[in-house]
């Protein structure tokens, strides 16, 4: 807890902030490039999906990071109802569009690998579907945070959405082993991998990268988040004058 309230301060998490963000993106701007290099040209194509197995380097980071996105911004909102960190709430929001674009790729991705794959480009099975209703409760949530903050909200409202929409994240998860469905199932795990290791070492590298990169547009993100809210301060009180 003295993390937490050492970080709710805005001016030490700004100062931490405009340190840690060119670290972030530099460190996976290099991850990314090497591992795309390595997933492409250092890896052997798979002996029954051929080269449509590298999609993986990407729809995986994509697929982690989309319900990883929503746990972060779940333990925001969290963080926001039970002790009211004042930048528990822009880190909500500043995750929400990136995490919704992450879901996108997922999706996009997915539907590219499942056609030459599959013979179908969509299926409405278990964790198609709920990945697609993730990306709505991420448009969703940023249409009801944009709302809140325009009526002059608490953010309590948006926050028990964040926290409402979690459910959805052990349904995703399990989705393959509770029904059968046409996605595969689990694949990766901690210990072991269906996936030979001559094609997944490359795997990673690209989930830190993406990992730094998506850490980095959110604290940029939230900086210009701050920095709106200390405008619309400053406007405030120059209109009292």
């Amino acid at each position: 807890m003295p993390v937490l309230h050492a970080l709710a301060n805005p001016a030490r998490f700004l100062k931490i902030a405009r340190a840690l963000t060119p670290v972030l993106v530099i460190a996976g701007t290099l991850l990314v490039a090497f591992g795309t290099y390595a997933g492409l040209t250092l890896t052997p194509p798979d002996y029954l999906q051929g080269e449509t197995v590298r999609i993986l380097y990407i729809h995986v980071p994509a697929a982690w990071l989309g319900t990883g996105g929503w746990s972060g911004l779940a333990i925001a909102s969290i963080t926001f109802l039970v002790w009211r960190h004042p930048l528990a709430n822009l880190a909500a929001r500043a995750i929400a569009l990136p995490g919704a674009v992450f879901a996108a790729i997922c999706l996009a991705s997915g539907s590219i690998w499942g056609r030459p794959t599959w013979g179908t480009w969509w299926q409405w099975d278990g964790r198609l579907t709920s990945m697609l209703l993730l990306f709505f409760v991420y448009c969703g949530y940023m249409a009801l945070a944009r709302a809140d903050a325009d009526r002059g909200g608490d953010g309590r409202l948006p926050a028990l959405f964040g926290i409402a929409g979690s459910v959805l994240l052990p349904i995703i998860r399990y989705s393959v082993v509770w029904w059968n469905t046409l996605h595969q199932g689990p694949s990766i795990g901690l210990t072991k991998s269906s996936i030979d290791s001559s094609i997944l070492w490359p795997l990673p590298i690209m989930l830190l990268g993406f990992t730094c990169l998506f850490a980095a547009i959110v604290l940029m993100r939230m900086r210009t988040l701050l920095a709106l809210a200390k405008a619309e301060a400053r406007m405030r009180r120059m209109a009292r004058t």
